[in-house]
């Protein structure tokens, strides 16, 4: 899924849509991991690039390794969500979500804070199953063959 979204999310530069219209960007910045092999010959690359040079990833996938972890960017709007992923059970870690506005004005609830930003968890959450569903939706249907050469082009293009 790891290796399909971050295909997807280059090829789309980022942009997803909810079933509502409402538009996001998702992209794999910084750090990721591609991991290929099998027992003891289990072959591991790993980037944790500022420039976001992932050069030596996109080779692992070249020799048929998979992502295996990486760091999400989710965006709408003005808000943005960064989060760690592992693609063996989907643990999230290190999740940042939108500033939550701290200061106390006379009259507020004093859930409001801890409400929005479970709200802003919840948003994430949703996001990350939206483009998922859209994973599993391609995957199982007669278009997996097509996204399936789509996505060799796109490393074929890479190596240029």
């Amino acid at each position: 899924f790891l290796t399909w979204l971050w295909y997807k999310s280059e090829i789309q530069d980022g942009m997803f849509e909810l079933e509502n219209g409402e538009r996001f960007m998702l992209y794999m910045e910084q750090r990721m991991s591609v991991q290929g092999g099998d027992g003891e010959n289990v072959d591991t690359a790993t980037v944790n690039s500022a420039s976001g040079d992932m050069t030596e990833v996109l080779y692992g996938l070249r020799t048929g390794k998979k992502v295996t972890r990486c760091q999400l960017k989710m965006e709408i709007d003005e808000n943005l969500w960064q989060v760690q992923l592992k693609a063996e059970d989907f643990t999230m870690s290190g999740l940042k979500t939108p500033k939550v506005e701290m200061k106390d004005e006379e009259g507020d609830d004093p859930d409001a804070k801890f409400l929005e930003k479970i709200y802003l968890i919840e948003k994430c959450i949703s996001l990350f199953d939206h483009v998922f569903k859209e994973f599993i939706t391609v995957r199982i249907s007669d278009q997996w063959k097509d996204e399936v050469s789509r996505f060799q082009s796109w490393l074929r293009e890479g190596e240029k």
